[in-house]
């Protein structure tokens, strides 16, 4: 016989026996005369001709497989496991027929059957193998062929329920389990193909469509002998599907041989979810079935594990949906959202902490010079590196790229600092990448909690402000300080948690008393505005306001003043106390609104004018002295007492001053400060008290620190004077306590509501 004809070829650097094409042509030769004579029938005495040449068909088909096997050289497992399997299977034909002996068909069950079984295995062997390529998807791609399986199991048991319950096979309970299982089996083979059809990822090989058609003939078949046993002979139509099916399993295996096997991106194949679908869809028709007309219990069984074990991903899918969406891919850390979800509950303003940012050196240069591959292999190495160098409870995360977060709980200053210096140790030694040897290094940026702040947004911003210092400088790591923030990065910093602050209201009124010096009496307060901040602590108005302003954030801040102090003069109207609270308005809170703003609010906290005080700045007042003083006298006429602040700071004309509605004149702290050193500054004052005194206005004096000012005022004829030499701004709880305490009050009885 002429030998077998075969030539190498070089694919992929790697040596491949081509494969002849002489069994698979004889073999399909040899189908297509047996299909012909199938047709034919009696015409050439089939019955007995035929039977023969359906062996020979399947003998071809092991040809076909062997030869396959023999010139991939054992190299693909698909290929021996299918070759296998037909194998096994010819090898049952031929014994069954060898031992029929006259007979037209065996009893159910014989030793043929064995081999029928064997069959099955290692066809799941072969998509097994298959399976394997598809990392981090198996589990998933055998729940839903076991899904798939169920399903068909369900409807088999309802289509098979006559042999069931007439107990054919011979009579006998195995047998009639025998006859059962072949047309489950195939169904299992069937649904473990969609599945890998399904996942849009294989290429079951250029023949796939082959195999599908050899898993249906076979089931076709094998359903067609369990519904007909007992008619069944040798050489009869049913025969047909089994033959076929081995033709075109063995087609498959020589088309896997030839190409192979292997992940392509290929929307070849069935959508992801069909296969589920149809189980699910199946399932629900079986038991719909199954309260109509009386079925096989066995069915709705199978039906009910079909649905219970389908819905079991969606017990499972929210958690896993968290995880990937906290996990970083490539090194199995937690991500940037991870490390936010982990420091919940760990920043605590009495627990100390430290957040580091780490940033690889020239870690752009591995990518451009090496590929992705070698720098996703030494960030792997990296994360090894820098979690042996941690305590089990610290946090390590991936936060992108190169960059990488470790949250160090419970550690000082000078450990976060040691922890830092172990870091960079870890990566002395160079890391080995293949046949490349990589030396890297890393900076690293260290914010402490609570010193640096408890928000999570701004100490991993503090971080990342440190960890560019110490890149820029080579430093290796740095330690944030308040040095390092960018003014402009501040000031847009600041004005964020200004607007975070009007919504959470996180401000506090103080109040500082305004003493009339003739009488020694408090008959008013005024209200300054306090920041709780929740990082910074207390902050000033000076921190805020320019900002707030600026910003034009101030008409409501402004609102969320004017409320607090209406609220807490109307508390102490309720108690008697007779004081009136003054509120700094700014320039772009003079507005048409203003006059019907602020008389709403006194009339739901039942306050009476008087009450109110508004104090605006003198420049303020100039920028628009015909609109300022129309509102203004809206207001004043309601009753609403207006002071003008920080006069003689400006620029203004006097002459404006006799046009402005107005019952007090506030002189500036620079004035009363100069006035020890400077006796000008003394001549000055009471030139500006007289002068508001000839148009009818009181004089308050800013900024009272001492003994001898307050001597000189009471002889310039000052009306009032506040300043620390009183008392700094108090908050609310203090300011009557004060008042009873160190000065005469002016006390009435409540005015009824």
């Amino acid at each position: 016989m002429r030998a077998v004809a075969q030539r190498e070829v070089v694919v992929g650097g790697a040596v491949r026996t081509q494969i002849s094409r002489i069994p698979v042509i004889t073999t399909v030769a040899v189908s297509l005369l047996y299909v012909v004579g199938l047709l034919l029938g009696d015409l050439v005495r089939f019955d007995v001709v035929g039977v023969w040449l359906g062996i020979i068909a399947e003998l071809a088909a092991v040809a076909v497989c062997v030869s396959a096997v023999l010139r991939t050289r054992l190299s693909q497992w698909q290929v021996v496991f299918g070759a296998a399997a037909v194998t096994a299977y010819t090898a049952g034909d031929v014994y069954y027929l060898s031992t029929l002996d006259g007979q037209q068909a065996h009893d159910v069950v014989s030793a043929a059957d064995v081999a029928y079984i064997v069959f099955y295995p290692l066809m799941l062997g072969a998509l097994a193998v298959t399976v394997r390529k598809l990392k981090g998807v198996t589990w998933p791609l055998l729940l839903d062929s076991l899904v798939g399986a169920l399903a068909a199991a369900s409807v088999m048991a309802m289509v098979l329920a006559p042999i069931l319950r007439s107990g054919a096979g011979g009579g006998t309970t195995f047998g009639m389990i025998v006859v059962v299982i072949y047309p489950l089996l195939d169904l299992l083979l069937i649904t473990a193909v969609g599945g890998l059809l399904a996942s849009r990822g294989l290429d079951l090989g250029p023949r796939w469509l082959l195999l599908v058609a050899g898993l249906v003939l076979f089931t076709a078949a094998d359903i067609a002998f369990a519904l007909g046993v007992q008619d069944y002979v040798v050489g009869s139509a049913v025969d047909t599907g089994w033959i076929l099916g081995i033709v075109a399993i063995a087609l498959w295996v020589d088309g896997v041989a030839r190409g192979g096997t292997a992940l392509r991106h290929q929307d070849r194949g069935l959508p992801a979810v069909t296969m589920l679908m149809g189980s699910t869809t199946s399932a629900v028709a079986v038991l719909l079935i199954g309260c109509q007309v009386p079925i096989a219990p066995l069915a709705q069984v199978l039906a009910a594990l079909t649905l219970l074990l389908a819905a079991l991903p969606l017990l499972f899918r929210n958690r896993m949906l968290v995880t990937l969406a906290t996990t970083d891919e490539l090194t199995k850390l937690p991500n940037r959202r991870g490390l936010v979800r982990d420091l919940r509950g760990r920043l605590d303003k009495r627990h100390p902490g430290a957040l580091l940012f780490l940033d690889l050196d020239r870690f752009k240069d591995v990518n451009d010079a090496l590929g992705h591959n070698v720098g996703d292999a030494l960030l792997v190495q990296v994360s090894e590196r820098f979690a042996r160098a941690l305590r089990q409870e610290d946090i390590l995360a991936r936060l992108g790229g190169d960059e990488f977060a470790v949250f160090l709980d419970g550690l000082s200053t000078e450990e976060a600092l040691r922890v830092a210096r172990r870091l960079e140790a870890e990566l002395a030694e160079p890391i080995r990448i293949g046949t490349a040897s990589l030396k890297t290094s890393v900076s690293i940026g260290i914010a402490l909690t609570p010193e640096n702040g408890t928000d999570i947004s701004l100490l991993m911003r503090k971080a990342d402000i440190a960890m560019f210092r110490a890149k820029s400088s080579r430093s290796g790591h740095h330690l944030y300080s308040s040095m390092d923030d960018d003014g402009g990065a501040r000031k847009l910093r600041t004005l964020e948690e200004l607007r975070t602050a009007l919504l959470e209201n996180q401000f506090e009124l103080h109040y500082q008393p305004k003493v009339r010096l003739s009488e020694d009496t408090v008959t008013s307060v005024e209200a300054l505005v306090r920041w709780n901040h929740p990082v910074l602590g207390q902050l000033p108005p000076t921190s805020f306001l320019p900002l707030a302003e600026e910003a034009g954030l101030m008409p409501q801040l402004s609102t969320l003043v004017l409320e607090a102090a209406v609220d807490q003069a109307s508390r102490w109207h309720d108690d008697g106390l007779t004081i009136s609270v003054a509120v700094n308005l700014s320039g772009s809170c003079i507005q048409q609104y203003l006059p019907r703003q602020i008389l709403t609010l006194l009339e739901q906290h039942n306050l009476p004018a008087k009450c109110l005080m508004l104090e605006i700045t003198e420049d303020m007042l100039m920028a628009d002295p015909a609109h300022s003083a129309k509102i203004l006298a809206r207001l004043r006429t309601a009753g609403i007492e207006i002071s003008i602040d920080d006069f003689g700071t400006g620029y203004s004309s006097l002459a404006y001053l006799r046009d402005l509605p107005a019952d007090e004149l506030k002189l500036d702290r620079s004035f009363i400060t100069a006035m020890r050193t400077d006796p000008r500054a003394g001549g000055l004052v009471g030139s500006i008290i007289d002068l508001a005194h000839s148009l009818d206005l009181r004089v308050v004096a800013e900024g009272v620190d001492n003994a001898e000012t307050l001597v000189e005022l009471r002889a310039l004829g000052c009306d009032l004077a506040q300043g620390f030499h009183f008392a700094k701004p108090l908050p609310a709880a203090k300011v009557v306590p004060w008042i009873t305490r160190n000065t005469p009050v002016v006390k009435v009885t409540a005015v009824p509501r």
